[in-house]
């Protein structure tokens, strides 16, 4: 029975040793990682707040250790808050965890891969805010609605233009004949698809009303004079008109001189 005893105490204290050699080989395993020298020189330059310098450090302990998680969450930390590189900090973070797995901050970590991914993503696809993009289409659709006036108004005109096209053919088609010598001059209706209709209306014969299209820098005057007709006579035959202010694309009606 004694033996017996001894034989369950002796495996007690054995597996007992067994689990504080395990979480003291980890535990130094995480100190030799720390006692680096590219490592220990790494944390003397944060302290310094030399950030580039402490990267350069610590990179070179991973070439001495490339299995030190403590380098690769010392470099993730650095990238993620120091020196901003997202990328890197979710690489070196990734390393971290899947060196050690069971870490207790691991949580944490995961949440700060995760912020870095949003921090990559705003800076590769940066998106408009709401209110600059509705101020965007606000604009867009005064250029549509200004765009469709002009259309409308040129559309007006060319069937005021039109109009008074027929209208001149129809009072062509009622000519007066001149007179033959001993012949009173006669009024002749001709038919508005006759031939002689068709020369009566020829464009040898018609006047034609002229118009001025309004370019930029162009005055009221200025185009007066290009057709040589005065600037009473522009006004009267254009009442809309302000001599003052004309606008670019305005159509103009040119009196005859």
């Amino acid at each position: 029975m004694l033996r017996w005893i001894r034989f369950v105490l002796g495996v007690g204290v054995m597996a007992a040793g067994v689990a504080l050699n395990g979480c003291s080989s980890s535990d130094q395993s995480q100190l030799d990682e720390e006692k680096e020298p590219h490592f220990v020189l790494g944390k003397g330059r944060v302290n310094a707040m030399d950030y580039q310098g402490a990267i350069e450090a610590f990179e070179q302990s991973l070439e001495a250790n490339p299995h030190s998680a403590a380098a690769h969450f010392e470099l993730g930390w650095l990238y993620d808050e120091k020196v901003p590189d997202p990328a890197a900090a979710i690489y070196h973070y990734g390393q971290y965890l899947q060196l050690h797995p069971n870490a207790d901050n691991a949580e944490v970590i995961q949440q700060r891969i995760y912020s870095c991914k949003q921090r990559l993503a705003k800076d590769v696809l940066p998106l408009p805010s709401a209110p600059a993009a509705q101020q965007q289409l606000e604009n867009q659709a005064e250029q549509i609605r200004q765009l469709q006036d002009e259309v409308n108004k040129w559309r007006a005109y060319y069937a005021s233009q039109l109009a008074a096209a027929k209208t001149n053919a129809s009072s062509l088609a009622n000519a007066t004949v001149p007179p033959t010598p001993g012949q009173a001059a006669q009024n002749v209706t001709v038919p508005a698809g006759s031939a002689s209709a068709s020369r009566l209306a020829s464009p040898a014969t018609v006047a034609r009303p002229r118009t001025h299209t309004v370019v930029a820098g162009e005055t009221a005057a200025g185009i007066a004079r290009k057709y040589g007709v005065k600037l009473s006579a522009l006004e009267e035959a254009n009442p809309d008109m302000n001599p003052a202010r004309i606008r670019v694309g305005q159509v103009l009606n040119i009196p005859s001189t």
